[in-house]
């Protein structure tokens, strides 16, 4: 008798994802459906990719000392609930049930801190900078899994629509577009007057 596949959600903790706990995260405020998906993009230094530092900040475990740009974030404690590599990897941080620490002073549709309601997505990248092929992949297949495993989460944005002036990414290379094509999700789940990366 074959054994059951793993159920693909435990706690809130994805089977598909590494996990690397991050102490920065609290509870959601009780009753608080989790109803959208917030985009970011993260490398460290920035424009370098696949080295341990984002690991490393989100668990709180960065030498500020290791590179000149990360003495202008010391002390920071953040985190997200996922990380897309540029391999398409996926690398989950907090489980998706609790609260983490991604969106700051924010707002999406009237409703304000967004980190009480939403799931906090990094795309290893820069702003305005092209995303590689396998993240979109990962990414298309994770909201795809979280809005069948929470029936609130039908909304995605990036983190430039829910705290503008203050924010730019994921940037304006990120294809919408594609994004949208690969979930068949409807306009309304995307941010208004979303275009294709020129």
């Amino acid at each position: 008798m074959s054994q059951a596949a793993p159920a693909p959600w435990h706690k809130g903790w994805y089977a598909a994802a590494r996990h690397v706990p991050s102490p920065n995260h609290g509870p959601r405020p009780t009753g608080t459906p989790i109803d959208l998906a917030v985009l970011h993009s993260i490398s460290l230094p920035p424009g370098q990719y696949g080295g341990p530092e984002i690991e490393q900040l989100f668990t709180n475990q960065l030498d500020w000392q290791a590179h000149p740009y990360f003495q202008q974030i010391q002390g920071l404690e953040v985190s997200a609930h996922f990380l897309i590599r540029r391999d398409g990897e996926l690398v989950q941080f907090v489980s998706a049930d609790d609260r983490a620490w991604h969106a700051g002073r924010s707002s999406w549709r009237g409703r304000d801190n967004c980190n009480d309601y939403a799931v906090g997505i990094e795309l290893e990248g820069l702003e305005h900078h092209p995303f590689e092929p396998a993240q979109y992949d990962t990414l298309a297949s994770l909201l795809q899994a979280m809005a069948d495993h929470y029936p609130d989460l039908r909304h995605v944005a990036g983190h430039e629509h829910v705290a503008p002036g203050r924010k730019e990414d994921p940037g304006r290379a990120f294809d919408w577009i594609g994004l949208r094509q690969q979930l068949a999700w409807p306009d309304a789940a995307f941010p208004d007057g979303i275009t294709h990366p020129q």
